[in-house]
């Protein structure tokens, strides 16, 4: 076959090959835009027991530790993690939890931290429009460290061990 003859074929391969490509676009922007309902679904359900329910502070958060009953997510910048981290939990930057919330477990509360509450609050939205039990640490990480200091700190580690 001479190469004159074999362009129309080529043709025919690039036309099919654009089309799949135009296809999978159409598709991956499909499955984006179907997760902003979540998001609107969360919002139109949310009321005064979500509100409540969306909250969780350091005792009662090391006691559902203790317990098994939750796992801790630290979503700060790899940064500040390496500047000071927990010795227990996960760690997934907030950025990174549209790559990584298929990760967490579904049968636990999923608590969300951060040094105070802010980014917290948004990874909490996130989850919950995900579908997960997620609350955010309402005295961040920084009362959670306040709160594990000294003998307090040994027993909550022998507990979770």
């Amino acid at each position: 076959m001479t190469a004159l003859a074999a362009m129309p074929r080529r043709r025919s391969a690039m036309k099919q090959a654009i089309a799949t490509g135009a296809t999978l676009l159409l598709l991956c922007a499909g499955a984006a835009s179907a997760q902003e309902p979540d998001f609107d679904r969360f919002l139109r359900r949310f009321d005064y027991e979500t509100r409540a329910d969306m909250k969780i502070d350091s005792k009662r958060l090391v006691t559902l530790l203790a317990e098994r009953k939750a796992v801790l997510v630290d979503i700060r910048f790899p940064e500040e993690v390496q500047a000071w981290k927990m010795g227990f939990g996960l760690h997934i930057p907030l950025n990174a939890l549209p790559a990584r919330w298929q990760e967490l477990p579904r049968d636990k509360i999923v608590v969300v931290a951060c040094p105070h509450k802010d980014r917290s609050a948004i990874a909490m939205a996130y989850l919950r429009s995900k579908g997960y039990n997620a609350r955010y640490l309402t005295d961040g990480l920084v009362g959670l460290a306040e709160r594990l200091r000294g003998d307090d700190a040994r027993e909550f580690m022998e507990d979770i061990r």
